[in-house]
């Protein structure tokens, strides 16, 4: 069984589909093809379950033959269903001369099941596109699987040593934490705790990069949402600065430091850290 999914939208958006799409290939047995932006490419081979990325320009105002070109595509293969999570005459127009069978979205007259989104965190919230389809969605449960070769090139270059990792992983706003704290935090916390090692993600890193490091860690300080949500992803202890409430699934080892992440101190965040 094939399903398509309609992925535009920023990379923490398409982050945040990822354990709904993963159900649906556990549940139905089903390989996943998915259109969204070209640069967000890297983020859908993390899914095993993906036969295919389409790299599609939904936020460049795409051209009728561009539409048309991913009608074609579509139409190739025997596709069941479609998740669809983009909006629009356009994608509307698409999806009615297509012949997927059952097309799940919020809005659309080319819609065979029109839905709305569930409670709870960000990623749980997408329950109501599988419930069409017969699925459920337990997205706490979901956890990346990372190959093996990645996860050694991640060790590798982390600090030599045998103390525990802290993994600093700061945004790429001027409203982050200020650069003086996140390097002055390592020097307060080997006071108690000498054998720590650290090491300093940037946002900059590539995503399958940013990934490995976050699941080889033994803790993550984060101020960035698509590292927090990673490191949720990967069961690894988490502290999230300037997190929103339904961003995270709640969790003992998940302590979230929410409002101006400004404003927090050394002495908070080293609090939250266990020390």
């Amino acid at each position: 069984m094939r399903v398509l999914a309609l992925s535009p939208g920023s990379l923490l958006q398409q982050l945040e589909r990822l354990p709904a799409l993963a159900a649906v290939a556990e549940q139905l047995e089903a390989q996943i093809q998915v259109a969204c932006e070209p640069s967000h490419r890297a983020l859908w081979s993390l899914l095993p379950s993906v036969e295919k990325v389409i790299p599609f320009p939904f936020a460049g105002n795409p051209n009728l033959a561009e539409w048309a070109n991913l009608l074609g595509l579509v139409r190739e293969p025997d596709f069941q269903a479609c998740l669809n999570f983009a909006s629009g005459r356009q994608v509307n127009l698409m999806l009615s001369m297509s012949h997927i069978p059952v097309r799940v979205a919020t809005e659309g007259f080319s819609s065979t099941a029109v839905v709305s989104p569930d409670q709870g965190w960000k990623p749980q919230r997408l329950a109501s596109y599988l419930k069409p389809l017969g699925l459920s969605l337990r997205a706490d449960d979901f956890r990346l699987s990372l190959p093996a070769e990645a996860m050694e090139t991640a060790r590798q270059r982390q600090p030599l040593g045998e103390g525990p990792l802290l993994l600093l992983a700061p945004d790429n706003a001027a409203n982050d934490w200020p650069e003086d704290r996140w390097q002055l935090l390592p020097e307060r916390i080997r006071e108690r705790l000498p054998q720590l090692r650290c090491e300093t993600l940037t946002p900059q890193a590539p995503f399958a990069q940013r990934a490995a490091a976050v699941a080889c860690a033994d803790v993550v300080l984060s101020s960035s949402a698509i590292t927090q949500l990673l490191t949720a992803y990967c069961g690894v202890p988490l502290v999230a600065m300037g997190s929103s409430a339904d961003a995270l699934p709640s969790r003992d080892v998940i302590r979230v430091l929410p409002g101006d992440r400004q404003g927090l101190s050394t002495e908070e965040v080293m609090k939250a850290l266990g020390f």
